[in-house]
């Protein structure tokens, strides 16, 4: 499975963004797809995963700002952010998981600055 990502850039404080992230290969029902986000100097942070069947879990700095949802149909998954902070700049990088394994895109970076 490869994973391509796109949709980073920089943007102002109170701005928005999407994020998309399409797999390619062999996909099997069942999988999960989401993003992380690695900031300088800073560990590799879950932000938002969906399940196949729908169902997210997102980070709690990112509740009610960011939004993740998916493609089925084209096995792609989306980050809509919204109301970005500074403190939300980083790496993004998306994750494919499925059958016990995982895959990661390449990451996007994201710069919230004025």
């Amino acid at each position: 499975v490869q994973l391509q990502a796109s949709g980073g850039g920089l943007v102002q404080p109170g701005g928005s963004l999407r994020l998309s992230c399409a797999a390619l290969g062999s996909i099997f029902s069942g999988n999960i797809m989401g993003w992380y986000r690695q900031a300088p100097g800073k560990q590799r942070e879950l932000v938002a995963i969906q399940l196949s069947n729908g169902a997210t879990n997102y980070a709690d700095f990112v509740k009610g700002r960011f939004t993740i949802s998916r493609d089925n149909a084209k096995n792609t998954v989306y980050l809509q952010m919204n109301s970005l902070k500074p403190e939300d700049t980083a790496v993004y990088y998306c994750k494919f998981m499925q059958r016990g394994l995982d895959y990661w895109g390449q990451g996007t970076l994201v710069t919230v600055s004025s």
